[in-house]
C-alpha cells in the first residue's frame, strides 16, 4: 500500500472572516499542494476542510499520516469526539443538548478517514 504523508493547516482573519485553507501531500518525490480561500467562515471550518481536501485528493486507498496543527481537528479524530456526535446524531452534550458545530465537514471527514 502507497504510504502518503499530508500536512494541513486552515485559519482567517476574524472569526468568522475572510480565511483559507492549504494541504501538502507528499508521496516519494512526488508534491501536490492544494489551497482554496473563503469571503467569510471560521478558523475550525478551514482547518477541517484542509484534511478533506488532501484526503479526498486521493486516487487509491493509502496509508495516510495527516499532520495538523488544529487541537480542535486532533481531538475530533483522536479522542473520539467526532465519532461519538455522528452516534448522538450531531448532539456534543446530551444533558444541554449542545449541537457539534460543522457536522457537514466531520461527516465528510469521518467517512475518508474509514
Amino acid at each position: 500500500m502507497k504510504r502518503v504523508t499530508i500536512y494541513t493547516d486552515g485559519g482567517c482573519i476574524g472569526n468568522p472572516g475572510p480565511g483559507g485553507y492549504g494541504t501538502v501531500l507528499l508521496f516519494g518525490k512526488h508534491r501536490k499542494e492544494l489551497s482554496d480561500g473563503f469571503k467569510e467562515t471560521t478558523n475550525n471550518r478551514m482547518e477541517l476542510l484542509a484534511c478533506i481536501k488532501g484526503l479526498e485528493s486521493l486516487k487509491e486507498r493509502c496509508q495516510v499520516s495527516l499532520y495538523s496543527d488544529s487541537k480542535y481537528v486532533v481531538d475530533g479524530i483522536m479522542k473520539g469526539w467526532a465519532q461519538r456526535w455522528q452516534k448522538n446524531h450531531w448532539i456534543r452534550n446530551k444533558k444541554t443538548g449542545d449541537r457539534a458545530i460543522n457536522p457537514d465537514l466531520w461527516q465528510l471527514l469521518l467517512e475518508l478517514t474509514k
